[in-house]
């Protein structure tokens, strides 16, 4: 069981009192919750903590498939005095690109926002799935490079938002995209990894793939889920999907409204902790001008 001291802070020391020091390093980690309860804000917490903790802030991936992104660079500005880097949907021209920090250390990517809300196989008819199928080639290079080309530069946690609600997750194109990131990137080695970016230009940099080297196990997702579902007593009783993210995450944290005599007001739990104690209250918080609080 890990110690305290080797936990990944999430930003908000009243939750990582709740888990026990922390999350741990190298797992994956979901919190669910309905739009507006502060799951982007908590996403930018934990990635700002990064600076302390590993000496690089974390990385936005968002799978928003509507146009709008998830106000990121609103919520980094107010919370962390954090301008975000967006990364140019660009698939890689120059290997060398990789290993140059202005030209691969980027904060942010947003490279499915333009389905409109379309998350599953069903939204589509033949014709736009066999060009979606094709678009995705290219959009999983542009996603491999975004991770990689962080990481490679020390980043060492990461923040996926955007996933929308479905009926069956296992339909959702999301769910899908992101089981090929956690994989095929979060869990592979890193140079099993840059094989997979670089191809044919592989052999010319092996000796900076080896430089660059980092450990898989050194990497912490946050995924951010929203639900249908906007009161927690209605999540606290949500069955988990087989096969979907819920059952391989290592930690889930439920944010929800509750009723507070003929006021609403917001509190989360921590619903799974899977290798450590964790303190299984019902805690209030509140979202300020620096993130979330907890009561």
């Amino acid at each position: 069981m890990a110690d305290a001291s080797s936990r990944v802070s999430t930003g908000c020391p009243e939750l990582d009192h709740l888990l026990g020091g922390g999350l741990l390093p190298g797992t994956l980690n979901v919190v669910l919750g309905a739009t507006g309860i502060g799951k982007s804000q908590l996403g930018i917490q934990f990635a700002n903590a990064g600076t302390e903790q590993e000496g690089e802030r974390g990385i936005f991936f968002d799978m928003t498939a509507r146009g709008d992104s998830q106000n990121h660079a609103d919520y980094a500005q107010r919370i962390a005095d954090w301008d975000l880097r967006e990364m140019p949907l660009e698939r890689l021209a120059d290997p060398s690109d990789l290993w140059d920090r202005d030209k691969s250390r980027f904060d942010t990517a947003h490279p499915f926002f333009n389905m409109g809300r379309r998350v599953t196989r069903d939204d589509l008819d033949p014709d736009e799935y066999r060009e979606w199928q094709a678009d995705l080639t290219r959009k999983l290079d542009v996603t491999i490079r975004f991770f990689y080309g962080n990481f490679v530069h020390g980043v060492r946690r990461c923040v996926v938002d955007g996933i929308e609600p479905t009926d069956r997750p296992s339909e959702s194109f999301q769910f899908e995209i992101f089981e090929y990131i956690h994989n095929q990137i979060l869990r592979k080695d890193s140079e099993w990894v840059a094989r997979d970016l670089l191809r044919v230009h592989y052999r010319e940099n092996a000796e900076a793939v080896h430089e660059h080297a980092y450990s898989n196990k050194s990497l912490t997702g946050l995924i951010l889920c929203t639900t249908k579902e906007v009161m927690l007593e209605d999540l606290l009783s949500r069955p988990l999907d087989s096969g979907d993210i819920l059952s391989n995450a290592n930690t889930i944290i439920l944010m929800g409204k509750i009723r507070e005599g003929m006021k609403m007001g917001r509190a989360l739990h921590v619903a799974k902790h899977r290798g450590s104690p964790c303190d299984e209250s019902i805690i209030p918080y509140t979202i300020g001008e620096k993130g979330i609080t907890l009561l």
